[in-house]
């Protein structure tokens, strides 16, 4: 082999392709590993830019891969930042009903957490000021295994063992051709042209558009979604002890307003949920004529703006108002004041999207599966890995791995 020529490339500098890299280079002693990232750094999207949340898997449908992953990934977390000193810090949530009506979905939440064999516990108004005297509800549970931790330092942590144990690591790498050889897979860049036997898609915002570069149909397109969020004023710390959140809206994948307490101190409001301009569109300024069309191009958008225009407009209204903003989070902290809130960086969901409209509820892998003798050889895809991710990143890595060292075994 030259230099340039490898057994897996993995595509993508996020905390899933670190995570997937460290992964392979422990399955296999001697397997030639390298993760291209067109970033000059790693961890500069999604991975960097939420608040830290080490989510326990109460929200997920039982057996789905976010609620195994999560559940599995929450305790392999904490025990991978003991081990190698990352700050972190189990501290449990409290998900608080402000509303009757909202009580029948909390109560559902209490089942779901349990048949994924997570301790909650269910709180009247007393209980839920026991843990954070500033936050009223009507009820609420307690969810013991949900922390915070630095994922940056997690995905750097990923990037040096994987490292040590051989794998070439390129910032800095945009791919921008694939192509498939019957031996392997050509990746272009503007370095020159890399080879491999298998080719690992862990691009994230940008995953549906390198499973087309390699070939595949990935069935789903990224559709961007910002999350804007606002950090407590430094005197104002103190209304909030941890980490408190809304009963969801089960009919869409965000959690809605909530307040987290960062590992820094620092305590997070936000966030809302607004279509993004642009793939990496952190703020309305940021528009890219190319990624623009295509949202608008994708029958799924449409699909989803007639279903949720409702929701949409509140979260618009959020957006671009700080006094609405401010009076959906005083529905949790009646105490808090537009003063008090002030901006903080934002981050953008890479939301997968059926042409149906239907958004994508559970992480989604394509191209070569063991299991399907049918399916495409040389290329697996991670192509729906938005929260809780970060908290799943050990056992996606695995997983991907898995399915990439099944790969290179039947590609020969």
């Amino acid at each position: 082999m030259t230099g340039d020529a490898f057994d897996v490339v993995v595509v993508g500098g996020g905390i899933v392709g670190l995570a997937t890299a460290h992964a392979l280079t422990g399955a296999r002693a001697g397997l030639r590993v390298a993760v291209l990232e067109k970033e000059n750094g790693f961890a500069a999207h999604q991975t960097g830019r939420n608040s830290g949340v080490i989510h326990s898997g109460v929200y997920y449908r039982p057996g789905s891969y976010k609620a195994r992953f999560a559940v599995e990934g929450a305790a392999e977390l904490v025990a991978f930042c003991r081990e190698h000193g990352i700050p972190h810090e189990v501290t449990g949530k409290l998900i608080v009903a402000t509303a009757d009506a909202e009580l029948p979905r909390l109560a559902a939440l209490a089942e779901r957490g349990r048949a994924n064999g997570i301790p909650v516990a269910e709180l009247d108004r007393a209980g839920i000021a026991r843990y954070e005297p500033e936050v009223v509800g009507r009820a609420g549970l307690h969810v013991g295994t949900t922390g915070i931790c630095d994922f940056p330092a997690v995905a750097t942590t990923y990037a040096r063992l994987a490292r040590e144990a051989g794998a070439e690591l390129r910032p800095g790498t945009e791919v921008r051709t694939v192509a498939r050889r019957r031996d392997g897979v050509t990746v272009g860049t503007a370095a020159g042209e890399l080879r491999c036997r298998v080719l690992v898609n862990c691009a994230g915002l940008h995953s549906d558009r390198i499973a087309r570069l390699a070939g595949d149909d990935p069935g789903v397109q990224i559709v961007p979604f910002r999350g804007e969020y606002y950090e407590l004023a430094e005197q104002r710390r103190d209304l909030v002890r941890g980490l408190v959140y809304p009963v969801p809206d089960p009919a869409f994948p965000f959690l809605g307003v909530h307040l987290t307490r960062g590992i820094h101190g620092d305590v997070h409001v936000g966030p809302n949920a607004v279509p993004a301009l642009a793939r990496e569109g952190y703020d309305w300024r940021t528009v890219r004529p190319r990624d623009l069309a295509g949202t608008l191009a994708f029958p799924g958008t449409w699909r989803i703006l007639r279903r949720h225009w409702r929701y949409e407009v509140g979260e618009l209204h959020r957006s671009l108002s700080k006094r609405a903003f401010t009076t959906a989070v005083q529905r949790l902290l009646p105490a808090v004041t537009a003063a008090d809130l002030v901006p903080a960086t934002a981050g953008v969901r890479a939301q997968a999207v059926a042409r149906d409209g239907s958004l994508l509820d559970d992480f989604a892998f394509a191209g070569f599966d063991p299991g399907d003798p049918r399916s495409p050889r040389r290329t697996v895809h991670v192509l729906n890995a938005p929260s809780p991710a970060a908290t799943a990143s050990l056992p996606i890595g695995r997983e991907v791995a898995r399915r990439a060292l099944a790969a290179l075994e039947a590609g020969g």
